[in-house]
């Protein structure tokens, strides 16, 4: 027969699986599942935690639980550097509708959100090494947040950093108010005449921070995919630096290497 809370569970269970309880729909509050099911508050907290457990409900503070809504899985493929590249010399329409994220979801651009923030300050001994700069050289620091409209959390979270007298020359890149950029970060370096000849990705999985569950919405031992990307120039030269998180609930990485055939 199972525990009480688990025969509730269950029910609630099928309930939300069948479609009754629909995504985004809020359950009976704790005392209408008490009356309903005639068992004890504590036994209904039990099945709830159960079902948040599992990922299918959440709960709001004061507001009560709601059926989770599932997140959209997104794949990022390795191509999508080389599609960045060929899309610099296209005109701003173009490239207004060809980003990576619209690449790695198939989605339209409208179908997004994007915010960003930028912030002058001094390169740390991680970034000043990267660049191979000293300490304290002046750095643009770019903070990224990019949902699905019909979403309200992220789909990834990202910091990027540019030397500053790297992009100067063009004030435009200056100024958060113009992401997102047509053409992505490949494109804004070509305004400062920079070719980027190769992109180094090194991916590592971890547990989320505390603000990071909040933020991303992250069932409990939820990993999350830590990627630090290295933008280079034809010179060799390290031009653009990122982290950003991706969570690994709906996050796929395929990457796809040509090998060179024998001669």
């Amino acid at each position: 027969m199972g525990l009480k809370y688990e025969r509730i569970a269950g029910e609630l269970r099928r309930r939300i699986k069948d479609g009754e309880l629909a995504p985004g729909e809020r359950l009976p509050t704790e005392q209408e599942l008490v009356a309903q099911f005639g068992v004890s508050l504590a036994t209904i907290r039990q099945a709830l935690s159960s079902l948040r457990t599992e990922g299918l409900i959440s709960s709001r503070h004061g507001l009560g639980s709601y059926v989770r809504q599932p997140h959209k899985m997104i794949t990022r493929r390795s191509e999508r550097h080389q599609l960045e590249k060929d899309t610099v010399r296209k005109s701003e329409e173009e490239r207004r509708h060809a980003g990576s994220a619209e690449n790695d979801t198939g989605r339209h651009t409208n179908d997004f959100v994007f915010s960003a923030s930028y912030t002058t300050m001094v390169a740390d001994e991680d970034v000043a090494k990267v660049f191979g700069v000293a300490e304290g050289t002046p750095v643009l620091q770019r903070s990224y947040r990019t949902r699905f409209r019909d979403e309200d959390v992220p789909v990834a979270v990202g910091c990027s950093y540019v030397l500053l007298d790297t992009v100067r020359a063009n004030p435009a890149l200056l100024d958060s108010r113009n992401e997102p950029w047509p053409g992505g970060t490949m494109h804004q370096l070509s305004t400062v005449g920079i070719e980027v000849d190769r992109v180094v990705e090194e991916l590592t999985t971890r547990l989320p921070s505390p603000d990071e569950i909040e933020e991303l919405d992250l069932l409990p031992g939820t990993a999350v995919f830590a990627v630090r990307k290295t933008m280079f120039d034809i010179n060799g030269q390290p031009v653009e630096h990122s982290d950003f998180i991706l969570p690994g609930d709906r996050h796929r990485l395929v990457y796809t290497t040509q090998l060179e055939r024998w001669k």
